[in-house]
Order: structure tokens, then sequence, then C-alpha cells
């Protein structure tokens, strides 16, 4: 994609002579290059293996239907050419570079990516179980796909940037199906993708546990690719190098994506920062992603592969692994089996809960998600789910429940159990997880082929299985039947299907004791010697059962049945039992060497059969005993239940109704928002108010977790879903409200029911819409009415139908580069028609930077990038709240501007252009002009000021630095001095602060602790070319000093002049006389002082404090003394009146740029200054061998009059003018080049 991109190819390109007459556009779709374009697609292939590729990607990457389907090419016949010819382009390349060097093979691998739907996150706002595709459906796409790359000749698969891991799985389920149909098989790959930095993939699987989600397909390699820079890669690699015993390979993006959706790293740098991998022995193959480009392969062949030792493949520990989210290994004491056990949640099982069998029966799939969601809180490691009722349909129940799931985070990060006697109903919950699932249960009942059968299909799955003790004589009771039974399915799933011993779990059925039939009596000893013989004779596989069926004589009495329960795990553990289905709770809190003594020795009579009677004995017992109360504090009937002492706990819902919505809005709860969005509304003037206020503020508070990497994406889905539950309830009463205005005539005629339309479309080219769905949902959760328009939206289409709808807003989305360039199209055709709505742009390849640099300018209306989809909300809040706009849009502005003033001075990879040439496109200035005129100061020479009164600087001092140095941030609307205050997080402190900080100015002004010290200068002077002459007086005939200046020279989009402050001077040969000022002040005489009797009473917060303050009073003096030259001594300005506010927005005529700093980046300037004022004999401020001032709080700059003269950025310079400078200030090459380093365009 990187080679591609840089040919910058047109439609035709990708048309060529086979698809002239295709009804869709076909730009942006590089797989089909190689039947259009394949002497493009060749030489690509051909410059990776001049670099020194052993394995180069077949140009197919979205070769599936699915992906093609938006370019309507999905027929089999076309998706089958796109991989064919894809694949024989990179092998013939690859017999080529084989053929010249045999010592050295190279393989085309077959690129297999993930499509452009996901199986585990819901399009749909209203539903959440839905899926835009279904899993059948993406494995025959990836089938297909594999038939056209086998056909082509690629020598290994690799299936590669996973976000989904569930896609992944069906790329693997397809490859496994290729091989047993055709009877072939090639080595195969797979890549995962690492999103964010909570180290998760988009659908928020931990790379440990997507490893265990595809460890079963065998993978020959095992690597994570894209996303995400080297750097950022590097612990992630590391975990995947310790936990998988395959081979393992890394392929960065070349850095991470600028602000131009470009990539920065240099060959150089990329190999430098992939070093480590193989330096400390994690991976066994390198390459590159996203911006590497021969050049890259070329740096890390040399410095990454050739050195280095590949990493030795670890002999990892063989032990019982699932994965939901997370991984979950189990690694069993052998001390005690019990602390180790397994609890596997039993209420989301039809015979387990009737709570859950009655809400599927209702299809109250949220009730039935609650139970699931509880059990996890209570301590279920797994989820057990089962459906099989005759009420039910299962297989859509399945489905739909394991979705909902899925897409509950606080579930979805444990492994399910799925659950079923039909075996097409566990297939369907097996097809939407993205986990290692447990499958419950196979056995021999129908004889030997078809549990093969079954155990091979549950292999391709990639799940463990739980073998149920029946074979096709019935249910093994005894302890013979059952260890006989078990061997016998554990030799055939070992030996015939290639099961590893570790994903065998055996039920041996726990039966039900304490029937009064005595054949019932044994049955629990049983099963605990069964227990300890097939964990024998089987080595490696787990013991599960279902634990509530020993006491099922007990329902409807809590105490016995659960100390049954309790009695039985403590037995079974010792004897090796594993796992079980059970109360999750009961069983953490059930714990043995609790239960009620006299009651635990009626339980183990019955439990370990130790008396014919002992039923008859129980019975008695649990007789006399409370139905309700609990094995660890029984209680006989007729005696009052006293509550336990003890402190009152205080839970959240005691917590005020704004602070209870925000928790319900963060940790995705929807149990109590409706009854607290009626208490919030009741207690607000209007409804409205509540979504404006609590809930928005809940939202917000998400969106800085989510950025902060503490919540991931499926959490922020679940947040807008409970957000989209208390605004459904607040709509009714704002419908209420509006008709009685109505009725009134007082209402609104503007007013809606919806917090404003939002039109959404990925832009033309780019067929990635998963992020795009995403904001869409969160919109739609917030009472937006949001238009998705879908993906490859053309610009007048997506404009055009803004305007039918009537949107408030658009939002554009794209992933790939080329979005950039279309977004930049649809804000100029913005412009060009007049439109006034905000344009909001996001995307994986978009950025605040590229936003300020390339879409803002184009659009004179507001521009804002939208980091993720929790921050659109607030964001069109803002924009669509007449109250709020004006000062959010001029945020905006400020922030952008600033970021294309950072953007022009520091971005490397710019083009350059010669000094000649930039000298030659510098400022035009007309000097005869009038406006252009240097005005002659009212004084020339120097001036020292001596104990300046502090008090006639306090105006001038700007707080909002001083608070950034106690990182006192105010968040929007309360950026910045004075709105901090107001701000909820830090205003108190700030305030308190401030006030502080006024109190010790006060005691330095009363004290005269401080004293203010300066020096201000105004010289006759002209430039010549690129210097600055100053001159003793005004006959301009002896030259005093010379001030060197450096010119702009990195390549401009614009226009723009390319400038150098000696620009801003009349030139010699005009014969205009021009003038230059500079000053020096300071504020730390006497601070030392001051500092050290802080230090020597330990009072930190004082000095620093004080330090803080002298710093706000330098710079407040330098305001003071350079607008007092503008209007006194100098004289330029005579008439300026101006605001503290507008001071230090710089609204005065005229520029006061320091040396060191982006317009004259060269300190050493500063030494002329000093000499030219003779600064250390007048006030004593000294410069350091480094050139810092001394006092530490001093201030110097040198001040241009002149109405053309304007701040800039000097920003990266080229050789060629770093050697004029050095040769014009008669100093050292290698000195100038130590002083002027950060600002070189090369390294020296």
């Amino acid at each position: 994609g990187t080679m591609v991109q840089r040919r910058k190819l047109e439609e035709e390109d990708f048309r060529g002579t086979q698809f002239v007459n295709h009804t869709l556009d076909l730009k942006g779709n590089n797989d089909i290059l190689s039947v259009t374009r394949p002497d493009i697609i060749s030489d690509i292939h051909e410059q990776y293996l001049a670099a020194g590729a052993d394995i180069i990607e077949t140009n197919t990457f979205s070769g599936t239907s699915i992906a093609q389907l938006d370019y309507g090419l999905q027929a089999y016949d076309e998706v089958f050419r796109i991989n064919k010819e894809g694949a024989q382009l990179a092998k013939a390349a690859c017999v080529k570079f084989t053929a010249q060097n045999p010592d050295k093979p190279r393989f085309a691998a077959g690129a297999i990516g993930p499509t452009n739907r996901t199986l585990s996150v819901s399009p749909s706002v209203e539903n959440p179980a839905y899926r835009a595709t279904t899993f059948d459906e993406v494995v025959k796409a990836y089938y297909e796909q594999c038939e056209g790359l086998v056909a082509g000749g690629v020598d290994m698969f690799l299936v590669e940037t996973i976000f989904d891991t569930l896609n992944a799985k069906a790329a693997l389920f397809a490859i496994d199906k290729f091989f047993e149909d055709k009877g072939t098989k090639i080595p195969v790959f797979v890549s995962g993708t690492i999103v964010d930095k909570s180290g998760r993939t988009l659908s928020g699987q931990t790379n440990e546990a997507f490893w265990i989600s595809v460890s079963h397909a065998k993978p020959m390699a095992v690597g994570l690719n894209c996303a995400l820079g080297a750097k950022d890669m590097y612990e992630y690699v590391k975990n995947l190098a310790k936990c998988c015993d395959a081979y393992v390979f890394c392929y960065p993006n070349a850095g991470l994506p600028n602000a131009m959706g470009g990539y920065d790293d240099t060959p150089a740098q990329m190999a430098a920062d992939c070093t480590p991998f193989a330096a400390d022995g994690l991976i066994n193959g390198i390459g590159g992603c996203c911006g590497t480009g021969p050049e890259h392969i070329k740096a890390l062949h040399d410095v990454v592969a050739a050195p280095h030792k590949p990493r030795d493949v670890p002999v990892v520990e063989n032990l019982f692994r699932t994965s939901g989210l997370e991984p979950f290994i189990y690694q069993p004491d052998p001390q005690d089996h019990r602390k180790t056990f397994i609890n596997i949640g039993e209420r989301c099982n039809i015979a387990g809960s009737i709570l859950y069998k009655k809400a599927i029966v209702a299809g109250d799939y949220d009730k039935a998600l609650a139970i699931a969601k509880k059990q996890v809180e209570q301590g279920a490691h797994m989820l057990d789910v089962n459906m099989d009722d005759g009420l039910i349909d299962a297989v859509p129940a399945m489905t739909r429940f394991v979705n909902l799931l899925v897409s509950e985070p606080d579930t979805a990060k444990v492994p399910f159990m799925i659950d079923s006697s039909k075996f097409f109903v566990v297939e369907a919950g097996l097809k939407c997880s993205q986990g290692k699932c447990i499958v419950n249960s196979i056995s021999l009942k129908e004889g030997e082929e078809a549990f093969i059968q079954n155990a091979r299909i549950v292999k391709r799955y990639g799940a463990s299985v739980v073998v149920m003790a029946f074979d096709e004589h019935g249910q093994a009771a005894t302890e013979a039947e059952k260890v006989s039974m078990c061997q016998r399915a554990y030799k055939i799933l070992v030996e015939k299907v290639g099961f590893n011993p570790q994903d065998i779990v055996f039920d041996p059925n726990i039966l039900t004791i304490g029937t009064g039939m005595e054949e019932h009596n044994n049955y629990a000893v049983d099963f605990i010697r069964a227990t300890r013989e097939i964990k024998r004779v089987c080595p490696g596989s787990k013991i599960s059962g279902g634990v509530s069926n020993i006491a099922f004589s007990f329902r409807g009495n809590d105490a016995v049945r659960r100390a049954f329960h309790s009695s039985f795990l403590h037995h079974a553990c010792a004897a090796g039992l594993d796992m079980g289905i059970v109360n999750a709770e009961h069983c953490i809190h059930d714990v043995y060497e609790k239960i009620d003594k006299e009651l635990l020795m009626y339980v183990e009579d019955v439990l370990l059969n130790k008396c014919s009677n002992a039923t008859e004995r129980i019975l008695q017992y649990a007789a006399t005993l409370e139905p309700k109360c609990t094995p660890t504090a029984v209680r006989k009937k007729g005696v009052s239940a006293e509550a336990l002492s003890g402190e009152k706990v205080t839970t959240w819902r005691e917590l005020p109704v704004e602070q209870r919505l925000a928790h319900s809005l963060i940790k995705g709860i929807d149990e109590f928002v409706v009854n607290d969005t009626e208490e919030a509304r009741k207690a607000s003037e209007r409804p409205l108010h509540v979504i404006e206020g609590p809930l928005m503020d809940g939202m917000n508070q998400v969106g800085d977790l989510f950025g902060a990497g503490k919540m991931f994406l499926p959490q922020v889905i679940k947040s807008a879903r409970v957000m989209k539950k208390a605004v459904a309830h607040l709509i009714p009463f704002m419908e209420a409200e509006k008709e009685a205005a109505r009725l009134a005539g007082t209402a609104d005629p503007n007013a809606r029911s919806d917090s404003g339309c939002f039109l959404i479309a990925t832009v033309k080219g780019d067929v990635h819409d998963i992020g795009k769905n995403i904001v869409a949902v969160v919109l739609g959760c917030n009472n937006y009415r949001v238009i998705d328009m879908g993906v490859m939206q053309k610009c007048s289409d997506i404009l055009d139908r803004a305007i039918l709808e009537k949107a408030d807003i658009i939002g554009l989305s794209g992933l790939i580069t080329p979005s950039l360039d279309e977004m930049v199209t649809v804000a100029k055709e913005m412009e060009k028609r007049g439109m006034k709505l905000p344009l909001l742009v996001g995307g994986a390849t978009t950025s605040r930077m590229h936003t300020a640099v390339k879409v803002g300018p184009q659009y004179t209306n507001t521009v804002v990038h939208v980091l993720d989809a929790s921050r659109a909300v607030p964001v069109c809040q803002a924009l669509l709240d007449e109250k709020k706009r004006a000062d959010f849009e001029l945020d905006i502005k400020d922030q952008y501007t600033e970021l294309r003033e950072d953007f022009y001075a520091s971005l490397e990879d710019r083009k350059y252009l010669t000094l000649p040439e930039a000298r030659a496109k510098g400022p035009k200035t007309d000097w005869k002009l009038p406006e252009n005129q240097p005005h002659k100061p009212a004084m020339l020479g120097s001036r020292v000021f001596k104990d300046f009164p502090i008090e006639d600087v306090v105006r001038a001092i700007d707080w909002n630095p001083f608070f950034q140095v106690w990182q006192l941030r105010g968040r929007y609307p309360n950026r910045g001095y004075p709105k901090i205050f107001k701000d909820e997080t830090v205003g108190h402190e700030a305030k308190k602060l401030f006030d502080e900080a006024n109190a010790m100015l006060q005691s330095f002004i009363d004290k005269k602790a401080l004293s203010l010290t300066g020096i201000i200068g105004i010289y006759p002077c002209n430039s010549v070319g690129d210097d600055i002459e100053v001159y003793t007086d005004e006959t301009r005939e002896t030259k005093k000093c010379t001030f060197y200046t450096l010119r702009q020279q990195a390549e401009k989009d614009t226009l723009e002049p390319y400038m150098a402050l000696s620009d801003f001077i009349a030139p010699k040969e005009t014969g205009v006389q021009d003038y230059m000022g500079m000053f020096v002040v300071s504020a730390g005489f006497g601070l030392d002082k001051i500092t050290e009797e802080y230090k020597a009473q330990n009072d930190d917060y004082s000095y620093i404090m004080a330090e803080a303050i002298a710093d706000r009073l330098a710079e407040a003096f330098a305001e003071v003394l350079h607008e007092k030259m503008r209007k006194e001594d100098w004289g330029y300005s005579q008439e300026e009146n101006m605001s503290t506010e507008d001071l230090l927005k710089v609204k005065y005529q005229g520029i006061r740029p320091a040396p060191g700093y982006p317009s004259q980046p060269d300190h050493t300037e500063k030494s002329t200054m000093w000499d030219l004022m003779d600064v250390k004999k007048e006030i004593g401020v000294e410069l350091t061998e480094s050139l810092a001032m001394l006092p530490a709080a001093s201030v110097s700059a040198m001040v241009f009059g002149g109405k053309c003269s304007q701040y800039f950025t000097v920003g990266k310079i080229t050789d060629d003018q770093v050697k004029s400078y050095a040769e014009r200030k008669n100093m050292d090459l290698a000195e100038t080049e130590k002083w002027l380093g950060s600002t070189l365009s090369y390294e020296p």
C-alpha cells in the first residue's frame, strides 16, 4: 500500500482496460491493480526483494468477496482472479530472485486481511446483538480467497492485521477446511493488531488472549503488525514471545502516523527501534507495514536481521488455557485444588436459573444479560450458556445471547462454556465468540464415528471440550464405568483427533444423592474416587461437573443444599476436581471451614455414605431449619434473625444523584438509570438540563478514561447505550414541555425533539466503516438523529444529502491515507458552496495536526478533529449550543493556529529550498510606501531602569503559565485565567493558589524583597542581505556590530514568503534609514535570598511559588518596557491604548523575538546584544557558558517596530545556509552546527 500510494495513481489506472465501463469507482481498490496494472505490482515486489526481503506478501489484503462488495467486484470469478493473479505476480518475483541466488530462497505469502466487517461488534445502536455479517459468510469468503491464492502458487497463508479475533478464527476455520477438502497443506502465519495504549485489539482482546484464541491452528508463526510503531510494540511482542511456542515475527509501521497521515521514521530510525526485538531474542522475523518502503526493509535486513540470532522457540508449559477478552490460564495448586477451583457460573443455564429461563422465554435478553454480568461480579471465572428447553428456539436464542455477552465487556472478559445437548446449537454459540470457548458437551452416546466427527469440528473452532461419561449403553454411574468411558474417549481424542490433553475436560456425572434410593447412596463417593483415577490414567485432562446436581433433593432448603455443595467441593477437589458449574457467589462465600459443624456432620454422613440411615437423619434435621438461612449462619425455625453488628457500608447507590448517574455511565450499569434520571429531572428546572448537566458530565468522564487507555471500545459503546436509556426516559417530558409551550403560545418554532442531525460518511475511495459505525452508535445513543451514508461517498453526494436532510453537522471518516486528501476536497467544496455547517473529521489516519494544517484552512467555518467516538458527543453538544458555540469555536481556532505554527516549525520530512531560492522568495516590501516608512526614535542609544516599581507591572502579569507550572489546567470551557477558577476539578485549588501567590507578591512589594532592573536600546541600522548592520550614529558611516539572521527553507504549500528577521529592516541600498531596538529585563535580583530562606525552613512550596512569581514578573516587566518603547522612547505607537488582554494577545504593532526562539533560534546573537548595550556592567545580568541568563528570572528580546514585521518560525534549515551563516559570523562550522543543532535538517 505504501508503494502504491507513492505512485499517485488515478481512476484510470485502477480500471485499466478490463473495467473501463465498470459502474463504481475503483480508485483505492489496490487489489485490482494485480489485474489492471501488473507492471506496477511486479515492480514493487521486486524492489522489496532487491532490498533483502525473504518473504513478500501478495497484493490481496482486501481480496475477499466481502471487501470487494464495496467496489462491485464480489463475484466469485472476480475474487478468484484478483487472488490468483496477485499470487502469480508475487510468486514469479520470488522465483526470479531465488534463481539469482539459490542460497537465499524467497517466498510468497498469501495476504488474507481482516475484511471491512467485524463479527464481534454491532453496527446497530438499537441492537447490540446484531452483526453486519455472519461467521458462515466470512468463512465462505475466506475459503474462496484461499482457492485463488493457492491456484496462484503462494508458499504460505498470512492471516494479518487482525483487529477482531473472531474474523481470524473464521479465516483459520476456512483454511483448515480448505486443507482437508483439497488434501494439501501449506504453512500458516497469523498476525494481530494492537490498536491503542490499552494493549488490546479493536474488539478488546489482549494479545495473550488473542494467541490462546488462535493457537489451535498450530500456525508456523504468529506476530503483530500495523497500528503502532516499533517502540510502542516492544512490550506486546515481548509478551507474545514469552507465551507462544511458535515462531514470532513483527512488522510495525514506520512510526506512528504523522499529522499528514504519512510516516516519519527513517530507515535508520526504524531499524534502531526494531533492533531490541532481535537483540533481546524476541523474534524470528522482522518486516515493515504502513510507511515502510524498500529502503526500510534494507535497513531492517542489514541492521536487525543479519547481525542477530533468531529467537529460540521456547517450550511453553502445557496448561489448560482459555480466553475471553482476557486470558484464563489454569495452574492448579497441587497442595490445595479447592483454592484454584474454576467457578463456572450456572445462572445462564436454563436448568440452573428459573429467572434466566423466564427471561429468555419472554425475550427479555437485557435481564438475562444482567444475570450473566452479576455472576462475573460475584466471582465466576467462566459462564455456562445453555438454551435447551422445549419453549425456546435454541439456535437464534444462543446466537443472540452470546452476541450480547460479547458486546458487554464485563461478561466478554471471561471465557464461555457453550452448553447444549444438540451439537448444532453448540456450533451456533461457537460462531459468535472470539475467545477460546469450552464446548459442553460431546460423548460416545451415538458411537465413535459421530464422536470423532464432532470432536474434529470442535477442534476446528479452537475450543476445549467437555466429554460426558456416556457411551452407547448409557450413563456412567459407578466408579468403574466412569473411568472406563473416560479412558476410552481420551484415547480417541488424543490418538485419532489430535486433541491436546489439556483441552479435554471430563464430566464423570455428578449424580444426585439423598434420594432415599439405596443405589444412589454411593454416587458422590464414586465420583470422587473416579476423579482421582481418571486424572491418573488420562494425564493432562481436567475434571468438571454440575455441582448443584449433588443436592438436587434438597432444593428449597438453602442451608442444607449449599452445605452439600461446599462439602462436596472440599472432598472432590482434594481428589482432583478442577472446575464445576456452580453458583459462583455461594461457591466463594460458603467456605468449608465455616460451615456450621452440626449441619456439616449430617451432610457428610450422606455425602460420604457413612451410614444407612443418613438420609432420614438429615431430613429430620433439615425440617428444623429456616429454609432461607445460610450454611455458615444456621438458624432454627422460630428463632428471630438478629442483624449482625457492624457499621453500615456506604455504596454508590447512596451517592448524590449526579454521581450515581456518572457511575452508571462509566460502569455501563443501566439497572437504575431510569429512576436516577427521573430523580434528577424532578430536581432540575427543565429535562434538557439533565442531559446537558450530569449525563454529559458522566460521558465526558468516559471520554477521559478512554483517552487515557483506562476504558476500551466496547465499554464506551456500553456507556453510550446507558446514556440512550436515560435520554429515552427524558424525551416524553421534553415533548410535553414543548406541547405546553405551544398551547401557551410561547413555543420556539425552531425547537426539535432530537439533539441535532449529524450526517456521517466514509469518504470516496475508502471502504472502512467500523470507526464510523461506532461514532454513529454513540451519537445515536445521545439522542442525535444520525444519517449514516456508508462508505465510498463522493463529495457532492455528501454535501447534497446534508442539505436535503437539513443536517446540523457533517462528519467525515477515513482510515487510509488518500482519504485525507478527499477530506480536504470536501472542505474546499463546502467553502465553494458557502456552507456554514461545522465539519468534523476522524479516523485512524486523521489527526488534529492534519486537520489544523490541511483541512481547516480550506473552510472558513468550524473544522474539528474528533479523536474517538467518546469525544464526538461533547463536541457536537458544544457546536449546537448557542451559549457555548462561540467560545468553543474560538478555542478550537486558537489551538489549530498554534498547531499550524508548530507544524511548519518542526516537520522534519519537508522538502527544502536552497538558500538562494529561499532568498528569492522572501517578502517583497515596498519601502517607499508611507506605511512602511520607519519612525525616527525619540532617543538613540541605551537607557537603564533600576528598581522599577513592581506595582506598575502587576497589571501585565500573564497568569496562565503560572498555573501550568503547578500543572493546573482547566477543561473547556474553563481553560485559562480567570475561567480556570470555575473549573469543577481544579477551580478551587487554582483560586487558592492564586490568592496565595498574590499574598506573596504583595509581601515582596511591601518588603522590597525583589527588584526589577532593565535596559533598553535603540540603534540606527539597515539590512544587508540576511544580516542587520548596526551603526554608531545617524551618519551610518561606521558599523558598530552586525546581527545575523536565519531564513526559512522548508517548502510551503502556499505562496507565503520565506522569511528572515532582516526582512523587517529596510535594505541599505534603498537609502531608507531604519532602526532596531532591544531590551534585557530581570526580576531575579533578591530572589536567591528569598528562596534560600524558604529552603532553610524546608518550605518547598513557598520557594517554588517565589520562583514562579519572579518569572511572571520578568515577563510582565518585559511587556511594560516594550510598551514604553513603543509609546515613548521610540514613539511609533504614541496613541496606543491597549487593555492587558489585548497586550498579552500581541495586538500591538511590531514584534519582540528573542535569540534562541523560533524567529531566531541562534542563542549566540545574545552575545552581540550584551556587548552592544554593555548589559552585564549596566544592570548585572550575565550570560552563562550556554548563554542562559543569570538571574534566571530574566527576559531579553530584539525589537522590530515596522508594520511589516511579524512572528514566524524559521524551522529546519539545510547545510548550505548553515555554511553561509558560519562564514558570515566568522564562526567555526562545527561550533555553528552545535548551537543550531535542533534547527538542522541533517545530521552533522
